[in-house]
């Protein structure tokens, strides 16, 4: 009705205009009904508009329009101008991604206007493409965050829309993984993925070869099963030149008034027709897509859709092409519908360089506090969801819902990668800080019910008021710094989100030093008293004043470390008590000092590993294993690169985004600082102050096969005037060849040859940043006889720039920006009151030599622990009488059961409907380990001991539709070269609703809806 008085008015205006200027008007129609000619090349108009979910502003500072002197851009004029412009012509279409905003803007609508949008989405108009929260990274973020935030989206949209997005559409995240092609690709159900940024020298050749578009198949595990049509622009995802049409964008609109100057309309069709023959000289089959939009643009959307309205109506009129209104559900459609055979891809995108020494690999590092905060929140989640499925999820009171909208924005593609600006950061920690904090009181309260004594009636009565101690990292944990010398006791649940019994060695901060840990059954367990080093006390003061406003009243006099066995998906409760009383306490560890320049050589390990220091050298020599009588030479060592200031000649900065050294230089041990051993019967520790701002403590725990690293780099010094990037390399004598393997998100290892590239000829310019690869669970190399894998905490860069040595990034500082947007140079400050000073980081790495062929279980099963660290919460007490009151062990599946080594539980989720979302997957990839890399199953009547059952429905990956449905939609794409199909790939049978046995092949990740009969788990 608006649109027809509109009209009416614009009549009645030319009419009075046709009498004053004497000439002929008439209000013009333009024909946008165009769909595919066959014959002709097709011109697919895919508009579109991207908004970063924080990146120069923050998330809502994007949506609402505010802090436009940083950049002018808002998400709600964009969504509330789309409306009335695809009103306006049946025929325009547009395609929308982040759901971040979205839902921001839906919740904010009458339902009239939900009404509309809903017919608009059921027409084809509107079109949710990705669906993601987020448009999620692909380097820094983990398999796991990538799943839970891409599964919030498709959830949101399937319940309000009832449609399930077809399309990938990953466009500005920098490089692309193998991950994102098979696991958030073709397992989430996408019939293509398509992508803007690729390296240009691969770019390049694949426009020679027509190769932009490809099959690719991102797993060897799963093969052809998970393949997907992928394509690559051109140059990025904005418009051809000179067809940008935001209000202010200087392209040349299309004037087709010729009673007015400057009518240009066969210039314009030219143009167009000249830019799309271009494009279809570098693309196989006659169709192309131009995507009609960049970074917050439709602002207006008029403004564009104007414009596009009279390009499609002359340039058909003209004849030469065909242009239409499209998506990249129709392209794809299209290009299917060719038949074609297509090039196949494997491995992945990595790395990225846009140009010439400007490799994109810095990123990988960047903000690597912020980088950690997110593994460290991401585990949290995924244990928090457990314990509120067990007491049950609460729709008034705490919920998770809060640190899952937190944790999905963050694996934004300027979130996690650190290269957003620095109020973005905060904002992002922010909202992370706000979601740990419900999460917790779920956590605490469901830990409480669980734990809660047995009242008469024989309900539980949750009665602890458990506390937990996020600063652990800062050693700090007020809660554990409790004087027990006066009969009180501290109790600590120790919870494990692992679907397999653990044993591992937990350590809290103590003031007192005569205690004694007792276990779930009163007996008394081995305990170490550890003193913590300078290093950590300066640490701890500054950053808890940072968090708390002031500094802590007292300092721990020891860590206490023990041993813990935890069941799987339960807990375990330990007692510390004073042992005054009882003659008993925990093992004071033994302290040696070593100078440097000592000619003696020190043994650490209180088990069957060992490592040799050399106090001359003031490092680690030797790694002896007498389990598998493996023994290495082995060598840690820090260095800095100096980050590349441009010239006129080249601008090139090294910054948040780019890696760009300029020299390397060894950090020498200070020779005046002593080694200092620790030895004990839990774990021997070597404390080793590297230089004024590194610190370095290496432990060995009796009972463990592997090396703990544990480090504390900065403030970076930055006076010379000079940014740095601090690394640190582990040299073996292994020779590997150039070669060595690093995780795609934390699932498949990929293989990396240095200075090459399976997919073109490299052109070396950058032979140090050109070769570092993303890591997010560890990287490993290997010869003829040894495996040689370390595993890391956090998201970090990583190569082997040398044979029988790896190298990882832990810490960026610097100086200069990188001309990359961000326009912020990457200096990560921390300021507590008049007290600023460059970010400390603290962090772990792990290493292990194995045989050949037998690295992969560990790699797999502590990669698994390192993720989902044991959750410790604690209580007082006065008395002893918690474990006769309180329930001490728990574990939410059948005491007989456990899952099989190889498949992880990666989400047990009560839905707001009651139902439960189970996800299971399985650990390793085909030919990895000779008895694990097997199909394996899970026996749902187990995982579930007190639940009846109803009905089990397998799902996408995204729990948005169900499995079989999405099996009779894919599309199955040729691929050039194969005349006949690989072989068939193993996947696990369909779940037996009698036996309910869940089967997985290797790799695979299947995901249910469980429907239980209505009763309660556990006694309430």
């Amino acid at each position: 009705m608006e649109m027809g008085v509109v009209v009416l008015g614009f009549y009645y205006s030319a009419l009075l205009l046709l009498g004053i200027l004497c000439a002929e008007s008439k209000y013009m129609v333009y024909n946008t009904s165009q769909t595919i000619v066959p014959g002709k090349l097709n011109v697919h108009l895919v508009p579109h508009t991207h908004g970063d979910v924080g990146w120069l502003k923050t998330v809502d500072q994007y949506y609402v329009g505010s802090n436009n002197s940083i950049q002018g851009a808002c998400v709600q004029n964009v969504l509330d101008s789309l409306v009335p412009a695809l009103l306006a012509d049946k025929n325009r279409k547009f395609i929308y991604v982040e759901q971040a905003f979205f839902q921001r803007w839906w919740r904010d609508q009458s339902e009239e206007i939900q009404n509309v949008v809903r017919q608009l989405v059921n027409s084809g108009q509107l079109e949710f493409i990705n669906g993601g929260m987020c448009m999620h990274d692909e380097a820094a973020a983990h398999y796991i965050d990538m799943i839970d935030q891409i599964t919030l989206g498709h959830r949101f949209i399937k319940s309000e829309f009832g449609v399930t997005p077809r399309i990938g559409w990953q466009i500005d995240p920098f490089g692309h993984s193998a991950v994102q092609a098979y696991l958030l690709g073709a397992e989430v159900g996408f019939d293509s993925l398509f992508f803007g940024r690729i390296d240009y020298q691969d770019r390049i050749k694949r426009k020679r070869d027509k190769s932009l578009e490809v099959v690719w198949r991102g797993s060897k595990s799963l093969g052809s099963s998970s393949q997907i049509f992928a394509g690559a622009f051109p140059k990025h995802y904005e418009p051809p030149s000179g067809f940008y049409f935001e209000v202010n964008d200087d392209s040349p609109i299309v004037q087709d008034d010729i009673n007015l100057f400057d009518y240009n309309v066969q210039d314009r069709v030219n143009d167009f027709v000249a830019a799309a023959l271009a494009q279809a000289d570098i693309t196989r089959t006659n169709h192309i897509m131009w995507t009609m939009g960049t970074d917050f643009k439709y602002q207006y959307a008029h403004t564009w859709f104007r414009q596009m309205d009279k390009l499609i109506h002359y340039v058909n009129k003209d004849g030469r092409v065909n242009a239409l209104y499209s998506t990249p559900s129709i392209y794809t459609d299209a290009k299917y519908a060719t038949k074609e055979s297509w090039p196949l891809k494997t491995d992945d995108y990595f790395p990225y360089a846009d140009r010439e020494n400007a490799y994109w690999t810095g990123y990988f590092t960047s903000r690597p506090a912020f980088k950690r905060y997110v593994r460290l929140m991401s585990g949290y989640y995924l244990a928090a969801r457990q314990l509120e499925f067990f007491k049950g999820r609460s729709h008034s009171g705490p919920n998770t819902d809060s640190l899952a909208d937190a944790l999905a924005i963050a694996q934004h593609h300027d979130a996690v990668c650190g290269t957003e600006k620095q109020h973005v950061a905060n904002d992002y920690a922010k909202r992370l800080s706000l979601g740990y904090s419900e999460a917790e009181k779920v956590v605490a309260s469901s830990l409480a019910f669980l734990a809660g004594s047995k009242a008469s009636t024989g309900r539980r009565n949750p009665t602890a008021n458990f506390q937990q101690c996020p600063l652990l990292n800062i050693s700090y944990c007020r809660a554990s710094e409790i004087d027990l010398s006066h009969g009180k006791n501290l109790i600590v649940v120790v919870y494990n989100s692992l679907g397999w019994k653990r044993e591992d060695v937990i350590r809290i901060p103590v003031i007192n030093e005569d205690v004694r840990v007792l276990d779930s059954e009163g007996r008394e367990i081995e305990s170490q008293l550890v003193p913590p080093a300078d290093a950590y006390e300066s640490l701890r003061n500054y950053y808890v004043k940072a968090y708390l406003g002031s500094k802590p009243e007292e300092v721990p006099k020891y860590w206490l470390a023990f041993s813990v066995s935890v069941p799987p998906l339960g807990f375990s409760t330990y007692t510390i008590s004073s042992s005054k009383s009882s003659g008993a306490s925990s093992t004071k560890s033994s302290i040696c000092t070593f100078q440097r320049g000592e000619k003696s050589d020190i043994e650490v390990g209180p088990g069957n590993l060992k490592l040799t220091f050399s106090a001359d050298l003031g490092k680690v020599t030797n790694y002896a294993y007498s389990r598998n009588s493996i023994e290495e030479l082995v060598e840690e060592s820090f260095s800095f690169y100096t980050g590349y200031i441009g010239s006129e000649e080249d601008t090139q900065n090294s910054g948040a985004y780019v890696f760009r050294p300029n020299g390397t230089f060894p950090i020498k041990p200070e020779t005046e600082v002593p080694l200092t051993v620790m030895r004990g019967p839990v774990l021997d520790e070597v404390h080793q102050q590297i230089n004024s701002w590194i610190f370095q403590t290496t432990r060995v725990y009796k009972g463990k096969e592997h090396v703990e690293v544990e480090f504390i780099v900065g403030p970076v010094p930055i006076d010379d005037g000079f940014g740095k990037e601090v690394a640190t390399q582990i040299k073996t004598s292994l020779e590997n060849n150039k070669t060595f393997y690093t995780d795609s998100n934390g699932r498949d290892f990929i293989k990396r040859v240095r200075d090459y590239r399976a997919d073109w000829e490299l052109k070396v310019n950058q032979p140090v940043a050109g070769n570092y690869y993303p890591i997010n669970l560890g990287i490993y190399i290997q010869d003829s006889r040894k495996e040689f894998s370390v595993l890391v905490d956090r998201s970090v860069g990583g190569s082997s720039l040398v044979d029988g040595q790896i190298e990882l990034m832990l810490h960026r500082r610097l100086l200069l920006d990188d001309s990359r947007g961000v326009d912020e140079a990457l200096n990560e400050t921390v300021c507590v009151l008049d007290d600023c000073r460059g970010l400390t980081i603290q962090g772990k790495y792990y290493f292990k030599f194995d045989a050949l062929g037998e690295g992969a279980k560990w790699r797999r099963s502590f990669g698994q622990e390192i993720y989902s660290p044991l959750l410790l919460a604690f209580a007082e007490q006065d008395g002893d009488d918690w474990m006769s009151s309180h329930v001490s062990t728990f574990s939410g599946i059948d005491s007989s059961y456990s899952l099989p080594d190889n498949v992880a539980l990666l989400t047990l989720q009560e839905l707001d409907d009651g139902k439960v979302l189970l996800r299971l997957a399985h650990l390793y990839e085909i030919g990895e380990d000779s008895v694990l890399s097997s199909m394996t199953s899970v026996e749902l009547k187990k995982l579930f001991p007190g639940k009846e059952i109803g009905s089990v429905t397998e799902m996408s990956l995204s729990g948005n539709q169900e499995r079989t449905e999405m099996e009779k939609k894919r599309l199955v794409w040729k691929v050039e070269g194969l005349l006949e199909e690989d072989t068939k790939v193993e996947r696990g049978g369909p779940v037996d609703p009698t036996k309910l046995v869940v089967e997985l092949a290797p790799m695979e990740i299947r995901t249910f809806v469980i429907d239980f009969n209505h009763q309660a788990l556990f006694d309430a």
